[in-house]
């Protein structure tokens, strides 16, 4: 299979052309549904609002919210018009928000009114108070230079916004042919999305991806899933996330399937529009399938729809994967590896690999795509079956992080080799099993311990939902373990039996010193647990 020379524009033109009758996307929570051919008007209506109000090809376009109709049809509108998407984490308050607008010299804010309490209007207020005086598209910002205009995606009356009427109004002042022109002029290396790192470790970076990366990082996606326009995807992970815009709509958009989007995850709401809608694919990452199945209501839904879908962004409990074949019906459910800066996915299990490869390792490289294992000190390949650093090399590596070109240079070799930063071990048959990162590796006493190992293990103990491994100082060793246990609800369990669980059936050395107990983890806004924020907690709950 060759890769796709296409825009995102022209991917939903040409699917509007081929399957104008197909539900694009639903929003069960909201009765909308819309066809590809909706789909397609729609998104050429806000590019011509979008060039109307005078957003140039190539600015950046920040876009703040949960799941809204509005931010798809921005994701899809810009890939049209040339203007590239900056998708900003939803739990982001006042600095980090200045951060990334500043950093991405973002000429545009599009913005919902709050997500879960907190204020946008409130944050975007305090750091742009020029608001107050301003007239749309012409903000005067000290502390934000680059900023010109806001937009409101509702139709709530605020100085110095627009109101989304307001934005696709100036669609009438752009004829289509000026739309087809800008279109056409687009190329597939341009870049159209900057993706802010999640910020697990470090400060975020803005990962420049193209039409290129992403288009046919979705279409091979959707390929290992065998996604065609009969399928329906459930998509409840966050658009602001690789996860949801590539893994979830360009997947879906690519092969002309349906996209059930859910504003914000809840386990109810998901498991509802799987019944409702009858979708044949859910995405989540593992957080999200384990509060599936442990909702108490679990049993009263009607999953059987189900075929395939993807857990990912995170390493995936192989105790959780098997429950989501057998009890959830997804008998193809895929696996994907990567990271932001390769548009994301690196490798993936396939629909017909074998149950123990599915559950087990995060699948072969996709096509078009090189990986190795190195010795991250020299460079060199290490034997099959040796953990060591894996390097990914191929279309999907980013053009680089916005405004820091030192930041690539470490990232990406002379040679065009991205480093992960992540363990893998290589088996015969070329599957890769992620271990965890670099960083996470703890070394107790000279041995090398990998928590991915003991958290497998651990998932197995009847009365553990969920479990993190983490390594802590330790005066003798180095290094001792620290496992933070979820507890299943109504089971007894405590420290001296998770222990004796552990007794000769795992080296004594990998049995955790410290046990604590926890009803959540930190985790960031597209559901990945902040292992730096679990090891801070455990350092204040030990004595050295």
């Amino acid at each position: 299979m060759s890769l796709l020379q296409k825009t995102v524009g022209e991917i939903v033109k040409e699917q509007a052309r081929n399957y104008p009758n197909v539900e694009a996307y639903v929003y069960p929570e909201h009765g909308i549904r819309k066809t590809y051919q909706e789909f397609d008007e729609e998104t050429d209506k806000l590019a011509k609002a979008f060039i109307g109000l005078g957003i140039q090809k190539g600015e950046h376009v920040a876009i703040w919210s949960d799941n809204k109709r509005e931010w798809l049809l921005s994701q899809y509108a810009t890939g049209k018009m040339g203007a590239a998407l900056v998708t900003v984490n939803t739990n982001y308050q006042a600095a980090e928000l200045e951060y990334l607008l500043t950093q991405s010299e973002s000429t545009t804010l599009i913005l919902d009114e709050s997500f879960k309490g907190t204020s946008y209007i409130d944050i975007i207020r305090k750091i742009c108070p020029e608001l107050v005086e301003s007239r749309g598209g012409d903000i005067q910002s000290k502390t934000l230079p680059h900023l010109k205009r806001v937009i409101l995606m509702t139709e709530r009356e605020e100085v110095g916004m627009y109101k989304w009427s307001e934005l696709l109004a100036h669609a009438e002042n752009v004829s289509d042919e000026a739309l087809t022109r800008q279109l056409q002029s687009l190329h597939p290396d341009d870049v159209i999305n900057i993706q802010y790192t999640s910020g697990t470790t470090g400060f975020p970076k803005g990962v420049m991806l193209t039409h290129n990366n992403i288009v046919n990082n979705g279409k091979i996606i959707g390929d290992r899933m065998k996604l065609t326009e009969k399928d329906r995807v459930c998509i409840p992970v966050p658009f602001f996330h690789c996860f949801g815009c590539v893994l979830g709509t360009l997947a879906a958009v690519t092969h002309a399937s349906t996209m059930v989007v859910i504003e914000q995850f809840h386990a109810k709401t998901v498991l509802q529009a799987v019944q409702d809608e009858k979708c044949t694919a859910l995405h989540g990452v593992p957080t999200m399938f384990i509060a599936e199945l442990n909702d108490p209501d679990f049993k009263k839904y009607d999953t059987s729809s189900l075929r395939t879908g993807i857990m990912a962004g995170s390493t995936c409990p192989i105790e959780v994967m098997r429950r989501v074949i057998e009890e959830m019906g997804a008998s193809e459910i895929t696996i994907c590896y990567g990271q932001t800066e390769s548009s994301p996915v690196i490798t993936q299990t396939t629909t017909d690999d074998p149950i123990e490869k599915r559950t087990s390792t995060v699948g072969k490289p996709h096509p078009h795509v090189e990986v190795k294992v190195v010795d991250p000190m020299n460079g060199e390949e290490v034997e099959v079956g040796e953990p060591r650093e894996l390097w990914t090399r191929g279309y999907h590596v980013m053009k680089g992080y916005y405004n820091n070109d030192e930041a690539t240079k470490e990232a990406i070799n002379v040679e065009g080799w991205l480093r992960t930063g992540d363990l893998a071990v290589m088996d015969q048959d070329g599957y890769i099993d992620i271990t965890g990162r670099i960083r996470d590796m703890v070394i107790r006493g000279g041995e090398n311990i990998y928590p991915r190992e003991i958290e497998e293990f651990l998932y197995k103990h009847p009365g553990i939902e969920d479990v993190q491994v983490v390594g802590v100082p330790d005066p003798k060793y180095g290094e001792e373990l620290m496992a933070w246990i979820i507890p299943k609800k109504d089971v007894d369990i405590d420290a001296a039996s998770v222990k004796a669980f552990c007794e000769g059936n795992i080296s004594h050395y990998k049995i955790p010193r410290y046990i604590e107990f926890t009803d959540s983890y930190p985790m960031t806004a597209s559901g990945k647990i902040m292992k730096f924020k679990l090891q801070e907690m455990s350092k204040s709950k030990i004595t050295i």
